[in-house]
């Protein structure tokens, strides 16, 4: 639980059923590694929000603390992507790394099932019928596919992308036909004490009330370079580090006749190149690379990844995006290739493509290299780079 509307009434439902149930509520993040002191921050009132919640539904509750595993696993990673000028998605791999992950390396029993209030949903179905199992199909044993939730404006499958099928196995998602308009209802119907609680936004390590510039400026120390106008060769401005910019965002730059967006960064240069206007050809891609795809049936892959038309399926590099259509390919290094149907913007290394097949996800992997729609050295100003 984490002292949200969500988890809380997730704990409603299940109380409501015949379970030996009792909650968890993860603290992963240790502010006394920032200012020494935890006065004031936000985990103790969320573990107080669990508590109420859990007195009231008359089911145990416990903290488990598990900030060393999320600094080691999760964020010293994400630091190394930041400064390299990469764009990680650290609440990717915290579900795997902690909540499926640390967490259930701490559960006593392999009967032990784990429930989220994850906008997500699960199925169980073979694998593909083929010449091989034709004559002993019925004798495999079925498989948990994770499926996106009936309410698409909240679906979380996304996040939880890089699951692998060992612990989905034992996860419940009780949300996964209710919209969120109906759990606010259903938790203002209890009396449950989150009922009335906002949603919390952006990673939990920065938080809502600080920029993120200022949070990551204090690991990582400034490495200032040049912002370079791509269409003209030249200079215009300077960054404090690689990552006080993501591909596709507003440079920030004064003085230039129109809004500027960064569209490339050179990392050994240290220098960010930007273009004017956001639908600059150069923030198009036409495929991106992935070095490491990591299926959730991991050692059963869609075949068509192998042959020469490749899989058709859906891929999302954004949280607050809409799938688009693209076709994948396993390449004879064991990287997978991504080609988009049509050219998609703003697209970066380090964001993480999650697959779906439908509604079916079937996986996840941090982009490592991003292909243009256009030939760059094309462009004005392109012999400066």
């Amino acid at each position: 639980m984490s002292g949200g509307v969500d988890s809380s009434v997730t704990a409603k439902l299940l109380a409501d059923k015949d379970y030996d149930l009792s909650a968890v509520f993860m603290r992963n993040w240790d502010t006394r590694d920032e200012s020494g002191t935890d006065s004031g921050c936000e985990w103790k009132k969320d573990w107080e929000d669990v508590q109420r919640v859990c007195r009231m539904l008359g089911i145990p509750c416990e903290m488990v603390d598990l900030s060393r595993e999320y600094w080691t696993r999760v964020f010293e990673p994400a630091l190394e992507m930041w400064e390299a000028g990469d764009t990680p998605n650290p609440d990717i791999w915290c579900n795997r790394e902690v909540k499926f992950g640390a967490l259930f390396d701490r559960l006593t029993t392999q009967s032990t099932w784990l429930a989220t209030g994850h906008y997500a949903d699960k199925t169980w179905a073979r694998p593909a019928l083929n010449l091989s199992n034709l004559f002993a199909y019925d004798k495999i044993p079925t498989r948990p596919q994770l499926r996106r939730a009936a309410d698409r404006s909240k679906d979380q499958t996304f996040y939880l992308s890089s699951v692998p099928a060992a612990s989905l196995s034992r996860a419940l998602f009780p949300l996964a036909p209710y919209r969120k308009t109906e759990v606010r209802d259903m938790a203002q119907r209890w009396g449950l004490p989150t009922a009335s609680r906002e949603e919390s936004m952006g990673l939990c390590f920065v938080g809502e009330k600080r920029r993120f510039d200022d949070f990551i400026s204090q690991y990582i120390p400034p490495k200032p370079g040049p912002i370079i106008d791509m269409t003209t060769g030249k200079t215009v401005g300077r960054h404090q580090g690689l990552y006080t910019l993501t591909i596709g965002q507003n440079a920030g730059v004064r003085g230039m006749p129109q809004k500027m967006f960064v569209a490339r960064k050179d990392k050994e240069r240290n220098a960010i190149y930007i273009v004017p206007g956001s639908d600059h050809p150069a923030l198009s891609y036409k495929s991106i690379t992935v070095d490491k795809f990591e299926w959730i049936w991991e050692d059963m892959p869609p075949p068509a990844i192998d042959t020469s038309q490749g899989l058709l399926a859906q891929v999302q590099f954004r949280h607050r995006m809409m799938d688009v259509p693209c076709r994948v390919y396993r390449q004879s290094d064991g990287t997978t290739r991504i080609e988009f149907r049509d050219p998609q913007s703003s697209v970066a290394t380090g964001q993480v493509a999650v697959l779906w097949k439908n509604t079916w996800c079937l996986g996840c992997g941090a982009i490592t290299q991003t292909h243009p729609a256009t030939d760059l050295s094309l462009l004005d100003g392109r012999s400066a780079s």
